[in-house]
């Protein structure tokens, strides 16, 4: 094991497979262990590459892995997957992960902090009480519109349905304005949770000076600037904008061959919460700018005169996107474009 140059360790709960390799490629070791030998086994071993796939448990392992003095490596598992050979095993698995990260333009998943894990969990927690909410709200309306209490969709509504039901003399059966409270007393608590979420969200974000820059951009709001300080990774990695663009997804899906340049819709890979918060920052701005009017002669104005709506968003999420990378990459605050002289 003297000469080992990189090994790949396959997580799971309780059974892990390590696959060492030499220099020119060769196995050195194959070695099953179980979870509390893990790191004394990595502490025995001389300063490599470490590469595991980036799954659940991989930035725990990650960090406890480089503290030992090792180099970690962590993969995409759908860029691991072509090479798995044959049949699908544990030792086969962490073999396909060496083979994987030996690529030299192989692409790889920053080892995230525990600072950054927990306000993941701030964030996820949010957004799994919000669809929660949802989930009961849109419950309720069906419920009640069976029974002639119609309202429309979001919880600024909820109170239509709270009064229908809470009006002494309603026509409802007894037992629906029972269960409907039952239904009201849950989205009440949920919303107090979600807005105690967001009170801490908004103080994170404005504690930190990458999620204040990043608020200073129209359409960007704490929740947004949290997202894209916890799940994305360095934009040193990406050469340009558009790079980190690609990364969300808001660039058209390619499907271009023997030179002809086909475009489709935008490919929708990459970061989904940080995309689907990006098109909602945009259609606020596009929705206020059909209000108020946008400024004259801006990308902006020329846009919306031909194109829908709903466009317009996509394509102002992707230049959101590179100036986002511009504003963190150049240490700058958002500068609004200035329209040139006609």
């Amino acid at each position: 094991m003297e000469n080992v140059s990189i090994i790949g360790l396959d997580l799971a709960k309780r059974s892990f497979q390590a696959h060492g390799a030499l220099a020119d490629g060769a196995v050195a070791f194959r070695k099953k262990l179980s979870r509390e030998k893990v790191l004394a086994f990595f502490a025995e071993q001389p300063r490599c590459v470490v590469a595991m796939e980036a799954c659940g448990s991989a930035h725990h392992w990650g960090r406890a892995i480089h503290d030992l003095g090792h180099e970690v490596r962590l993969i995409p598992p759908a860029y691991v997957k072509p090479f798995v050979k044959r049949q699908k095993n544990d030792a086969a698995d962490a073999q396909a992960i060496v083979e994987a990260a030996s690529r030299p333009t192989m692409r790889f998943v920053a080892v995230k902090t525990e600072e950054q894990q927990a306000r993941a969990m701030l964030f996820r927690t949010r957004d799994i009480l919000v669809r929660q909410r949802t989930q009961l709200i849109n419950a309720l309306r069906g419920h009640l519109s069976e029974h002639g209490v119609v309202a429309a969709q979001g919880p600024a509504n909820v109170k239509v349905l709270e009064e229908a039901v809470g009006d002494p003399g309603t026509s409802l059966p007894l037992l629906v304005v029972e269960l409907a409270r039952v239904f009201l007393d849950q989205i009440e608590g949920l919303s107090e949770r979600i807005s105690g979420l967001e009170k801490v969200s908004a103080h994170e974000a404005a504690s930190g000076e990458t999620t204040r820059r990043l608020q200073t951009m129209p359409g960007v709001g704490p929740i947004t600037a949290l997202a894209i300080e916890t799940f994305a990774p360095p934009m040193d990695v990406f050469k340009r904008g558009r790079d980190f663009s690609a990364w969300l997804g808001v660039v058209p899906r390619q499907h271009s061959t023997g030179g002809k340049q086909i475009l489709g819709k935008v490919s929708k890979m990459g970061q989904r919460d940080i995309r689907r918060l990006l098109i909602i920052g945009a259609m606020a701005v596009v929705r206020s700018a059909l209000r108020k009017g946008a400024p004259e002669e801006s990308w902006l104005q020329r846009m919306l005169a031909h194109k829908p709506r709903m466009l317009v968003a996509i394509a102002l999420a992707n230049k959101m996107a590179r100036s986002i990378w511009a504003m963190l990459v150049k240490r700058e605050d958002f500068r609004v474009p200035v329209v040139a002289a006609s």
